[in-house]
């Protein structure tokens, strides 16, 4: 059973997002949850990967700040 550490709920649009960072026998995750139309699609980051996840979104942003989101 996974233990919710710390969690964020957000909504943008017509999509809610969750962000909850979770903690199992295994160890801590972020899980990254997207509800649209009564559909979820979820994305599982373990800890040891969250650092350079969030680098790669940022390098992402940073690359293409001329371009409108």
């Amino acid at each position: 059973m996974d233990n919710i550490i710390e969690a964020k709920e957000l909504q943008i649009e017509r999509k809610h997002f969750y962000v909850e960072l979770r903690e199992n026998d295994r160890g801590k995750f972020l899980r990254i949850t997207e509800e649209a139309h009564g559909r979820r699609n979820c994305i599982i980051v373990p800890s040891t990967g969250v650092d350079e996840f969030t680098a790669a979104i940022s390098e992402v942003l940073t690359n293409n700040v001329s371009a409108p989101l």
